[in-house]
Formats: C-alpha cells, sequence, structure tokens
C-alpha cells in the first residue's frame, strides 16, 4: 500500500502517542523492580508497549516501503516524516 508523507506522519505520531502513554504508565506506577505492580498494572502496561511496538513497526515498515517506492534513502525520509509528525508548520 502506498503512503503519502502525511499519512506516515500521521502514523508516527500515533506510535509516539503510544510511546508517550508507555512512559506515563511507567511513571505512575513506579519501576517495577522497586515496586511491586499490581496484576493489573502489569497487565495494562505489558499492552500498552505492545501497541507501542506494533505501532512502531507498523510506522517503520511503511516508511521503508515508502523509501523504495520513491527511490531515496530511507534515513532520509523517516526524517521527513519525524519532523513532519512532530514540528507541523
Amino acid at each position: 500500500m502506498a503512503h503519502t508523507l502525511e499519512d506516515l506522519a500521521a502514523m508516527q505520531r500515533a506510535a509516539d502517542q503510544a510511546h508517550a502513554h508507555v512512559q506515563e504508565l511507567r511513571d505512575q506506577y513506579g519501576r517495577p523492580t522497586v515496586v511491586e505492580w499490581t496484576d493489573e498494572q502489569t497487565l495494562t502496561y505489558e499492552q500498552a508497549w505492545r501497541d507501542w511496538r506494533q505501532l512502531a513497526r507498523e510506522v517503520q515498515a511503511a516508511v521503508t516501503e515508502h523509501a523504495k517506492a520513491e527511490g531515496k534513502a530511507r534515513n532520509v525520509i523517516e526524517a521527513d516524516v519525524k519532523r513532519a509528525a512532530r514540528h507541523p508548520e
């Protein structure tokens, strides 16, 4: 599936938001090696982590596909996507 830069930026924003959620949970719950998490906390954190990693994998695969289709270096496309996602004008 062909993606536009806007599509890729939206995917990156979703991955960034999911990562922020993982960090928020870690801050809220404390380090699991210091504070014992409840079963519910563990399940919530693990699901959030899996969701973030899945979104990150999807955006990475889409960036690779887009770079190949455009005949450009992958790292250039990735930088463009992150800039568009994190610093929209």
